[in-house]
Formats: C-alpha cells, sequence, structure tokens
C-alpha cells in the first residue's frame, strides 16, 4: 500500500519557501514549566482514561488561529466583456488560462500599456503558539510561505497583524511576531522525554474550527522522514488547520509542532508527524537572534550500510552512513575522506544509521574542528575535519565520457569488459585509480552495472589498472558474492556480485 505526506494546508498544497528577515530585540524568556495538579492530570474515569480538562484549561489560551492572504493576477478586462472566446475557459482555471501556442500578454503591448492588476484572497488557515509574553509565535514554515499578509487571533477573539521574524524551509519551522503585550505564553517542555503509548494533546484550527483539542497517544518516536528532523509520531487526529499548533503532555507542556500527515486522502487516517520542540526551538533562537539558521556541512554524499555490504566489508552490523561521493575541495576531500568510506562516529557521536549524520554535523557550528571515525579496508580509521557552513547550493555532479581510452579486456568472471581510465579523468572525478566498465553482461548486468561505471575497489583493495583488476577477479573465491565499489555520475555505491566459475 502506498502512503504519501501532505502537508497540512488550506486551501490547496504548495511549494515550501523560505522567507528570511532580519529581526533584534530582546532575548525571549520562555515560561517555566508548573505542572498541572496531579488529581487534573492523572484522575480516570471507569474507563480507565485520563481526565484532559485540566490540561485544557491551562493551555489553550497560548494556541492562536492563523490565517493568510496572498495576491493573485487578474486578467485585465482590455478586450471588453464576452469579447474573449476563452472566458470560460478562464472561469473554470483560473485568470491566468493561457490557451496553446498563444504568449501572455505584455504591459506594454495588447494590454493597452496596462500592467497586470493583483487582487488579495484568502490563502489558508493555519495554527501557531505563543512563546513569549511579547508576541512571539512559533508555526510552520508551510502556513506562513507565499503570503502577502498574515493574521493573529487570539482565544479572546482578538486579531492583529503579524510579521516574519524567519523562516527555515528544512525543518518546516517560521517565527513571526504581533505587537502585544502581556500574552500568556505556552509552557515549552522536553521531547526527549517522550515514550511511546504516552498520552499527548493537540490544539489548532482544523478546516479553520479554532481551539480544537484532539488527544492520542505517542505512537513512534524518532521518525526518520528527513535530513534535519526526527519526527515524532502519533495517532491525535490531526488535519489541515492544524500546522503549526502545540503537541502537549499531561504537564500541559509542549513537546512538539504538529506540521504533517501521513494520508492518501488528504485528510486524517490515523498517523500524523510532529516536530520535536527541542529542535523546533534551536531553531527559533537562531531566527530570533540572525534571521536565519546556519549549519554545517562536510562536503559528502551518504547512503544507507546495507546489511549484505556490512557483511562483504567486515562490519558488524549495518551501522553508519556509507560515503557515496566526496565534493572536491571540501572539508572532507581535505581530510581524506574517499568514496566507500563508512563514517561510523561524528565527534564520538555514534551514527547508528544514516539520517543521523547530517542531522549532528548540520547541528555542528562552523568552523569547528570534529573528529571523524570511520572503516576502511577493514581497519577502523580516526580523521580530523574542518566543518564548513552549509552553502545554498551543491557543486555539480561531474561528468563521465572517456575519450581515447585503451583498448578493453577481455570478459571476466563478472561478465564485465573493462579499461583503463585517463590520469586528466581520474582528477576531474575526484579519485586516486579505477577502471572504467565498457560492456556488462551477466552477472554484472543482472546486479545493474552498465557501461561508463568505474570500478573503484574490489572488497577491501583499490583497483589500479586492468591488468591488476583482472588478477584480483581470477583470485576471488567463487563461491562467495564480492562487493565492488562502483562510481556512476558522481555518486558511489558497493553492489555485490557472485563471480561465475
Amino acid at each position: 500500500m502506498e502512503k504519501s505526506s501532505h502537508k497540512m494546508r488550506i486551501p490547496v498544497l504548495s511549494a515550501l519557501t523560505a522567507a528570511v528577515v532580519l529581526a533584534t530585540g530582546a532575548p525571549m524568556v520562555y515560561a517555566q514549566a508548573q505542572p498541572v495538579t496531579t488529581s487534573e492530570q492523572v484522575q480516570s474515569t471507569t474507563l480507565g482514561l485520563p481526565d484532559f480538562t485540566g490540561v485544557v484549561a491551562k493551555t489553550e489560551d497560548g494556541v492562536v488561529n492563523i490565517r493568510t492572504t496572498e495576491a493573485v493576477r487578474v486578467r485585465s478586462p482590455a478586450m471588453g466583456p464576452g469579447s474573449d472566446p476563452y472566458d470560460m475557459f478562464r472561469w473554470f482555471f483560473g485568470p491566468d488560462f493561457m490557451p496553446p501556442g498563444m504568449a501572455p500578454q505584455r504591459p506594454h503591448g495588447g494590454n493597452n500599456g496596462q500592467q497586470p492588476q493583483e487582487r488579495t484572497v484568502p490563502r489558508g488557515v493555519g495554527s501557531g503558539f505563543i512563546i513569549s509574553a511579547d508576541g512571539y509565535i512559533l508555526t510552520n514554515n508551510h502556513v506562513v510561505a507565499d503570503s502577502n499578509g498574515i493574521f493573529v487571533t487570539l482565544s479572546n477573539g482578538k486579531e492583529y497583524p503579524a510579521k516574519i521574524i524567519g523562516t527555515d524551509e528544512r525543518t518546516d519551522v517560521a517565527l513571526i511576531k504581533i505587537e502585544a503585550k502581556d500574552l500568556k505564553p505556552m509552557v515549552i517542555g522536553d521531547s526527549k522525554q517522550l515514550k511511546k503509548g504516552q498520552w499527548v494533546l493537540a490544539i489548532g484550527s482544523p478546516f479553520g474550527l479554532e481551539s480544537t483539542v484532539t488527544s492520542g497517544i505517542v505512537s513512534a518516536i524518532n521518525r526518520e522522514t528527513g535530513d534535519y528532523l526526527p519526527f515524532i509520531q502519533t495517532d491525535v487526529a490531526v488535519n489541515p488547520g492544524n500546522s503549526g499548533g502545540p503537541l502537549i503532555n499531561l504537564n500541559g507542556e509542549v513537546v512538539g509542532v504538529n506540521s504533517q500527515i501521513i494520508s492518501r486522502s488528504g485528510g486524517f487516517m490515523g498517523i500524523s508527524l510532529a516536530i520535536p520542540i527541542d529542535e523546533a526551538m534551536n531553531v527559533v533562537e537562531q531566527l530570533k537572534s540572525d534571521g536565519k539558521v546556519t549549519r554545517g556541512r562536510i562536503g559528502v554524499q551518504i547512503t544507507p550500510v546495507a546489511d549484505d555490504v556490512a557483511t562483504a566489508l567486515g562490519l558488524k552490523d549495518s551501522k553508519g552512513a556509507l560515503v557515496s561521493s566526496v565534493e572536491e575541495g571540501g572539508p572532507a576531500a581535505r581530510a581524506g575522506i574517499q568514496s566507500g568510506d563508512v563514517i561510523l562516529k561524528f565527534n564520538g557521536r555514534t551514527i547508528d544509521q544514516m539520517t543521523d549524520l547530517p542531522r549532528i554535523v548540520g547541528g555542528t557550528k562552523p568552523g569547528q574542528s570534529s573528529t571523524l571515525e570511520i572503516w576502511r579496508k577493514g581497519k577502523v580509521h580516526t580523521v580530523k575535519i574542518d566543518v564548513e557552513e552549509m552553502p545554498s547550493s551543491s557543486p555539480v555532479v561531474a561528468g563521465k565520457d572517456q575519450k581515447d581510452a585503451p583498448t578493453a579486456s577481455s570478459t571476466d568472471a563478472f561478465g564485465l569488459k573493462v579499461t583503463a581510465v585517463s590520469d586528466a579523468d581520474l582528477k576531474r572525478l575526484g579519485v586516486e585509480s579505477a577502471v572504467q566498465v565498457v560492456d556488462a553482461t551477466a552477472p554484472a548486468s543482472e546486479a545493474g552495472l552498465q557501461p561508463g561505471d568505474l570500478i573503484l575497489r574490489v572488497n577491501d583493495k583499490d583497483v589500479g589498472t586492468p591488468d591488476q583488476y583482472a588478477k584480483m577477479v581470477a583470485s576471488l573465491d567463487k563461491s562467495k558474492p564480492a562487493a565492488l565499489l562502483v562510481l556512476r555520475a558522481g555518486q558511489s555505491q558497493w553492489v555485490l556480485i557472485t563471480p561465475s566459475k
């Protein structure tokens, strides 16, 4: 069964954008936890369920409704009513509909020199919650992105215009502010203390229904759906309009920011995802002080370590991040990291799964000297690396065209014919040695190898010349699969192939 992740937006789903506005001001002071009275917190009904009334009474005033507007272009009436044969299409498909083959009207052309007109329309409804008494509010980036107006309604019915302090598209966090005083901020909890099965509440504006309370339990912790966020999974009923609202524990503390649902229909189907409040508040502090989020990088692309690859490489388990490519001239390249290395630890923190690495590196201050523990050729190596600030774009992938290559070798036990790679191409691709595949038949073709691939390593040995490669293949145990480190379009991966006898 296929699943799809839907951002909770009304009325339509739109792409995330990051709008950054620099902000200055005094540091925010967050509310301290005031635990709910024990009798209110754990009082049970005859069914053994907790009574949530005390929690709701102490928290719902800190939750806000957020509505946004956007500007849309309006077609100029220069042609007069009824004179355009495509008016009916525009009525169905919107004012920007343009018939195939017809160029859009220019301001100084067939539009009588008039500039396109715009009008402001409702864009969507979301939620948020107050984090400081002077008007700072936390919500989702996708709630406020692409809007030209943001309006916050408090629980007492008062509405305020809001401005964006900063947003972060990667974590889907936004910090906005209204000009108000003496507000009642939510109490910030500790998401690291959450456990499976724990009761939690959501308060928000699903489908615009303000201050709606739903309850459920924590279904999973550290649900991996993105590079920078280990989500909290719950079965709390969350729908479009709940985005940006708080996930609350029975102490009345915010432990998450409701952000996404897993759904095939666009509505709630039993699975919702929340951003851990610890992660969200780290982003908020940077947005408050700098108007943007700064992350570290080391210049590698990585893939998971499959069980069979771990076995072939001599690893005792499949933990770690497998380096598929190294950016030329980047921090990892300067530190000597190579394609095919498995990163086991960063600054002493174990990389249990691939997604741990970008999260840990991203949270490291740029310029900081760090330590990597890697697995290479059957041994653990420790290297020093200087973390750099993550840029806005990534380097282009190297090509793989080979010119004036020597004659290919004969077909080997993998079903491959290979040839040498020129020194210039090796330098361009950022590798020390390799052979290039010019023809692939079974069993290599069945494993996915194809002409143009570069073979960098066989098991734990580097590949040099075609002759050296041929001797390595000839000496392999034909009863066991061998691991080939293959480079394709700038990305490397381990491929298991059992040589033919």
